[in-house]
């Protein structure tokens, strides 16, 4: 899996950077045939959820993405992989139906 990191409108550190790419590590637990994943990392805009993250993964003929607003940018991390997750096995599921 192909990973990418950006930190839009501020300077991302490397402990979450390190944490933020661990984190979709996890992701091939649940499916092996993720090609690419783009992590996006941006200040929120509302005050009472100010940090965003959005996680796109491409899987064969699909995109997956997952935007979520939380207190902190790991949360916010752990929240859009939990989205992707259900979004992995439901595409995994609409996959095996077709054979």
């Amino acid at each position: 899996m192909k990973k990418t990191f950006t930190a839009r409108h501020f300077d991302a550190s490397a402990d979450l950077q390190a944490y933020s790419l661990d984190a979709v590590e996890k992701l091939t637990q649940f499916y092996d045939n993720i090609q690419v994943c783009d992590i996006r990392l941006e200040p929120g805009s509302r005050e009472e959820m100010p940090h965003r993250a959005e996680l796109s993964i491409q899987v064969p003929k699909q995109l997956l993405h997952a935007t979520e607003e939380a207190a902190s940018f790991e949360q916010a991390i752990n929240q859009a992989v939990d989205n992707l997750v259900r979004q992995i096995r439901k595409y995994k599921s609409k996959q095996f139906d077709k054979r």
